[in-house]
Order: structure tokens, then sequence, then C-alpha cells
């Protein structure tokens, strides 16, 4: 019966992960280009009214990604927002990854110069840049060169790793004296190829730890309690699911859809568009996704730009590990 089961679901995700990357084609055109600096509203929340539980001064936080943070882009703004008082810009894009968001790739990208990572930096001055890459695996977008997971898994593995490392050197280059904390974001469980997926989260966190920066185990949110690479459509609803009904789907049976039946990959609980947006209903994986970032960067401290800030990790201004 498992093999069946399998082909079902690749032939949904060739239906379905087009905005995180379509295995049975490259790209033709790039998606439609979220609204970047210059910024408007649309990309950037200004900090909301201090509170006693809200500190006076937030850090500024910059998110960047591929779908999954295209969904998940203004649930996340508001959590900053309403949590840290910070100052917001999202402005991430369907179906990249991260050589997408470097500078030098010109028409060989699905991100615009002006949208780059460290253009952004240099535009928003960020405390923190925020990275959620699902890891693209198939040649959707034109800066992997074609290289694939399915094809040559140990490839695609040396290229991410390396893209990692510049992306890091790059944004770091582009803060300057400022440099802000990357946070890279864990992801969740795939039911295709759970061990590429646990390969990708080990590469963030040696990242992150060569370089002085952040890790948010998202994934762990949106994946069964003692399984953490074992996908589920459903989980057991939280504490606060239960107290706000709207994220407890199936309050009877005590659990939460994290899934559509027809989408293993994003959490979105409306069906994805030809036009990538914001996900417009209220869905539990994005929220604790969102809450999971939001919950480092509070753990992480005041921001740069905020005179009681802490001395730079002792490693930020280090080359990142190779393995």
């Amino acid at each position: 019966m498992r093999g069946p089961w399998i082909v079902g679901m690749l032939l949904t995700g060739v239906l379905l992960l087009g905005a995180c990357g379509d295995p049975s084609s490259g790209p033709e055109a790039a998606p439609p280009s979220p609204v970047v600096p210059g910024a408007s509203a649309a990309t950037t929340h200004q900090r909301a009214p201090a509170s006693p539980r809200v500190p006076a001064v937030g850090p500024r936080v910059l998110y960047l990604g591929d779908s999954l943070a295209v969904e998940a882009q203004k649930v996340l703004g508001q959590e900053l927002r309403h949590g840290l008082n910070a100052t917001y810009t999202g402005a991430p894009y369907s179906g990249t990854t991260p050589c997408d968001y470097l500078e030098g790739t010109g028409a060989r990208s699905l991100v615009p110069d002006a949208a780059k990572a460290a253009a952004l930096v240099r535009a928003r001055h960020p405390d923190y840049v925020v990275l959620q890459f699902w890891g693209n695996a198939w040649v959707y977008t034109w800066c992997m060169d074609g290289i694939t997971y399915d094809a040559s898994p140990q490839r695609y593995f040396d290229r991410y790793r390396a893209d990692l490392r510049r992306l890091t050197e790059q944004i770091a280059a582009a803060g300057g004296a400022r440099r802000p904390r990357i946070v890279w974001v864990l992801q969740g469980p795939d039911p295709i190829t759970p061990d590429r997926v646990r390969r990708v989260n080990e590469m963030y966190e040696r990242q992150a730890a060569g370089s002085g920066d952040l890790v948010a185990d998202a994934g762990r949110t949106v994946a069964p309690a003692g399984a953490r690479y074992t996908w589920s459509q459903y989980l057991p609803c939280t504490a606060y699911e239960h107290e706000h009904t709207d994220y407890c789907t199936q309050p009877g049976r005590d659990r939460t859809a994290l899934h559509l039946d027809s989408d293993y990959l994003h959490f979105c609980l409306a069906p994805t568009t030809s036009t990538p947006k914001p996900c417009p209903v209220r869905s539990p994986g994005i929220l604790r996704i969102s809450r999971e970032i939001t919950g480092v960067i509070r753990r992480a401290g005041p921001s740069a730009g905020d005179p009681r800030a802490r001395p730079r990790h002792p490693a930020a201004g280090r080359r990142p590990m190779v393995e």
C-alpha cells in the first residue's frame, strides 16, 4: 500500500507545490513581486503603541523566504508588532531558495536586485533577518543551475550549504558595524523526503552556530511530540488553540488541522492560488510558526539599536563553519 500512497503524494506535489518549486517544469516567469523599498504599508508595519507588556524600543525585523513565508508574512508581522513593538518588513517570494536572495545572480533569479537580502539590509537597517526556506529541491529557480535533490543529493546539499554561507556573508557585509542577527527557521516534516528536510535543518543549525546567529525551530511546533520528522495533517490542539477556538478546527476530537487534504506542504487552510499572497484565513500551523519565531527574537534580547543591547556573539564576525 505504501507505493501507491507515495505515488499519489508525488502527483499532489506536482500539482500544488508550484509556489515552492514545481518538479515537472522550470519557471517561465518570476512570480509577482511584493512591494519592497521605498516600502509601503503592504510590507512594512509601523510599531504599535507601547504597553507595560511590550518593549518601548522594539526590534527592526526583515522577513525573507519562499511560499511558506509568503503565506505567513501577515501573521508574523502581527505577532512581532503586537508582542515586541517591532518595525517589520516582509519581502518573501514564492518558489525561491537562498541563492535567489544573493547579490550577483543577475537575471538568473526570481528576486529582483532591489529585493536582494543585502540590498534590503542596507535600506532597512534591520536588527534581525528572518530566513525561511523549505529548501527548493527541483528545477524551479534558475539560480540553482539545474541542481536537484532527486538527481544528485550530494551536489544539492553542497550547493545549498555554500549558498547559506554566501548569504550570511552578504548580509553581514551589508550590515557593517550594525550587523543584523539572522534567524534561520527550521522546517517541518516532509512526507516525501523526510531525510532531506532533516539535513537542510542541520545545515541551518550549523550555519547559525558558526556565525553567531539564531535558529527558530518552528518545524517542531507542527510535528507530533516526540516525532520531529513524522508528518501529520492533524495535531492535538494546544492550550492557546483551545482558548481561541477558531484555531482548534476539530474541538470535539481535540485536534486541529495543519494542512488541507490537497496540500501537504503549505499551512494555509485556504487553497493556493496562481497569485501568491498572505494566507486569508486563520490557520493554526501559520500561527504556531509565527509565535515560535517571535519567541526566539524576544528571548534574544534588545535590538541592536537599543543602548541596552548586549554585545554581539563573539563568533559573529568570523567566517561561518563549513562542513
